[in-house]
């Protein structure tokens, strides 16, 4: 089994949009397939399974899904500057 996909995302204001959120960090290759995903089932925002597409996602919150978990944290610098894969 491969081992988990850590990404630390860095959210611009005061939240992100669970379908969003999955886009940006290249976890979908486009929204529409971010909430398909979400409306499947395959994702869990803290640990409890999350059906809303755009579940407003804050700082200090976790997302997983099959193989990667995300972990939500507010923006450290001035720059719009996300860590891991497909920024957008």
């Amino acid at each position: 089994m491969p081992p988990l996909q850590q990404i630390t995302f860095e959210v611009r204001g005061e939240f992100i949009t669970l379908d969003r959120l999955l886009k940006a960090c290249g976890l979908a290759e486009s929204g529409g397939r971010a909430k398909t995903m979400v409306a499947e089932g395959m994702v869990q925002v803290d640990g409890r399974d999350e059906l809303r597409k755009t579940a407003k996602i804050r700082p200090g919150q976790v997302v997983s899904l099959h193989g990667a978990r995300i972990k939500v944290v507010a923006e450290s610098g001035g720059q719009e500057h996300k860590h891991g894969e497909g920024a957008a």
